[in-house]
């Protein structure tokens, strides 16, 4: 999940300037950031190689394909069992994320769902899987903050701490 490399101030250029404009070309990016078409095409393909740069998947929306609602469940796992689990909750079409987690939870389960009776068929798949031996779900209401990593970007971008200092905001 963690990129090994960092990124620096010239890459988060280079995103923030694609997440603003994504069909923009390698060469639009090089003039709109002053770069040399070489070096925004090297950087973009270092950042793909190295993971920086998630797939395009991500920016399609569940409720363009018919699954309006999100949910998120979370599962108690025998621990023994942990690689089948995660195999068969890859193989369920409406799990969309699924996170391991510390504390009294093993697993965050991102799914989406047609409708509440669709939720209910997804979740009964999810509990009968050998290995899960609890599950609560929540139905996600609405997003308030959607994804987002731009902030983290200009931060980087400015030559900012990655990550703030206690008592700084």
């Amino acid at each position: 999940m963690n990129t090994q490399q960092t990124l620096d101030g010239t890459d988060a250029q280079i995103l923030l300037a694609l997440s603003a404009e994504p069909r923009a070309t390698v060469v639009a990016l090089a003039e709109r950031l002053g770069l040399s078409r070489n070096t925004v095409q090297a950087r973009l393909a270092k950042m793909e190689r190295s993971s920086a740069l998630g797939a395009f998947e991500r920016r399609i929306t569940p409720g363009a394909l018919g699954y309006p609602l999100t949910a998120f469940v979370t599962a108690r796992v025998d621990q023994h069992r942990l690689a089948e689990v995660s195999g068969a909750l890859a193989g369920i079409a409406e799990v969309v994320e699924v996170f391991g987690l510390s504390g009294d939870t093993d697993l965050l389960v991102r799914v989406v769902a047609a409708d509440a009776e669709d939720l209910y068929r997804v979740a009964g798949r999810i509990l009968d899987i050998p290995g899960i031996e609890r599950t609560s779900t929540a139905l996600a209401m609405r997003e308030l903050v959607p994804h987002r990593l731009t902030p983290l970007l200009r931060r980087a971008d400015t030559g900012g701490h990655r990550r703030p200092h206690p008592g700084n905001p």
